[in-house]
């Protein structure tokens, strides 16, 4: 019958319908022609020997001069000419070595180090880093602008990549450091899209520094107390800021406090300086107790000094008050500085919480309004939480030696410090006395090292004047 269906039909399922291909693009794959390849390089050739005499002015004037003196005087003559060249320059550098490494040596290891090492290892550093920009399907790389060498460091001028940031430079420190074999990396910010990569060749704070000269009229304002890492001087300011220095323990604190101490000498002698200590270990200070005019090292006696120290403070104010604007030491109103070995025993781990209390009340008052009068807080600390110390904001300057973990150097050398080279937490342990120091208004971190007072140096500052050596 035409009505009825068979059994197969009704077996049969409507299929699904086939979802259709994704479509995908492809760049076409066009092939460049051998005239435009020869023509690119051609052009980086050209472009190099114009740029060549610009940028090593001395060695293409030198390889010049040589070609034209074999043309004319033949190979003898330009061996005779070489060797006179040769022994003017030992005499330059045997005569005049400042000189000869200023003008000469240096500006050859920079083109050397530019060449080798920077400008080959450029790209792949930079790629790898993630410091490589692509837009279009085209890279983009900073680009060098010059390398420069000290005695102790290369100095590589960057020119930043439209859009990009020096703290992309900043976060990835470590990797430069790493990609270029150099100890560290630090980065200063010259300008818009100008920043310097100071890559170290060598630790130049590897060796200990012996206690320092006492000087003979000391300048509180720039103490001599260690060497900083491009081997100038490093001097610690005491008269108008507080310093708060930060360190495990055998890191090198004391180094810090008796080097301040020590170029403090011949103005506590003269009485134009007076160091009031406290001591809650017992060990650090009171070695010197004769340099001091008060010490104290059981709890209560502390802060009954650090009150003190506030009272007197508050009554030079007020007779400063409308007179006088800038403290001049003399032994009428010397220059006090309160140097508080171990803070965090008074402000967080003393049993007694009136202890704790008046301890930290004394030393916000004292480091909040004793700049201008002439007192001055130098104090020490192992752990700088701030459930141990929560007046770290109020020390201008800040020193941070070898410390346990990576955050806690943005704790105390502030936000960005780490990003800055400043790796307080991967310092050597057997280098005690290096540090990073950060000084109030300048957001760079310097390292720095400090000189070691010996036992036998403190008994010779403790002495008179005379025995003591000052000025020698």
């Amino acid at each position: 019958m035409l009505g009825r269906k068979s059994a197969g039909a009704t077996q049969v399922q409507p299929t699904a319908p086939v979802p259709a291909q994704t479509i995908r693009f492809s760049a076409p794959v066009v092939e460049t022609p051998g005239i435009v390849v020869v023509a690119g390089f051609l052009w980086r050739l050209v472009r190099l020997l114009v740029l060549l005499p610009l940028r090593f002015p001395v060695a293409v004037a030198t390889a010049g001069a040589s070609a034209l003196l074999a043309y004319l005087v033949g190979w003898l003559g330009l061996a005779a000419a070489w060797t006179l060249a040769d022994v003017a320059l030992l005499v330059w550098w045997r005569r005049w070595p400042k000189s000869f490494k200023t003008r000469l040596a240096r500006r050859a290891l920079a083109a050397w180090r530019w060449l080798w090492v920077y400008r080959r290892h450029w790209q792949p550093v930079l790629v790898v880093s993630g410091l490589a920009e692509s837009y279009l399907e085209r890279q983009y790389l900073p680009q060098i602008r010059g390398v420069t060498c000290s005695a102790w460091a290369d100095r590589v001028r960057v020119r930043l990549v439209a859009g990009t940031a020096p703290a992309d430079f900043e976060n990835r420190v470590a990797e430069l450091a790493h990609g270029f074999g150099a100890p560290s990396c630090r980065v200063e910010v010259r300008g818009p899209r100008d920043v310097v990569l100071e890559f170290p060749r060598r630790d130049t704070l590897a060796d200990p520094i012996e206690a320092l000269p006492v000087p003979e009229d000391p300048d509180l304002s720039g103490l001599p107390v260690g060497r900083c890492e491009d081997g100038e001087p490093w001097y610690l300011r005491l008269h108008g800021t507080h310093v708060l220095t930060v360190g495990v323990t055998g890191a090198g604190k004391g180094s810090v406090l008796w080097s301040a101490i020590r170029a403090m000498t011949a103005a506590i002698h003269a009485g134009t300086v007076q160091v009031w200590a406290i001591d809650p270990k017992r060990m650090e200070l009171s070695f010197g107790r004769p340099l001091f005019a008060r010490y104290a090292d059981a709890a209560e006696d502390a802060v009954d000094l650090l009150e003190s120290a506030v009272a007197a403070m508050q009554e030079r104010a007020e007779r400063y008050a409308g007179r006088q604007r800038v403290h001049v030491p003399s032994t009428r109103d010397p220059f006090v500085v309160v140097v508080l070995d171990e803070v965090a025993f008074l402000t967080a781990y003393h049993p007694e919480r009136d202890i704790r209390r008046r301890a930290e009340n004394a030393i916000a008052t004292l480091t909040s309004q004793g700049r201008s009068v002439g007192f001055c807080v130098l104090a020490a600390l192992q752990d700088p939480r701030k459930e141990v110390l929560n007046l770290r904001n109020l020390f201008p300057d800040k020193v941070a030696l070898r410390l346990d973990e990576a955050s806690q150097v943005d704790m105390v050398l502030g936000e960005g410090a780490r990003d800055r080279g400043a790796n307080a937490h991967l310092l050597d342990p057997d280098l005690p006395g290096v540090a990073f120091v950060k000084l109030e208004g300048s957001p760079v971190p310097v390292r720095v090292r400090a000189a070691f007072v010996s036992d036998a140096d403190i008994d010779a500052m403790a002495a008179e004047p005379a025995a003591a050596g000052v000025g020698d």
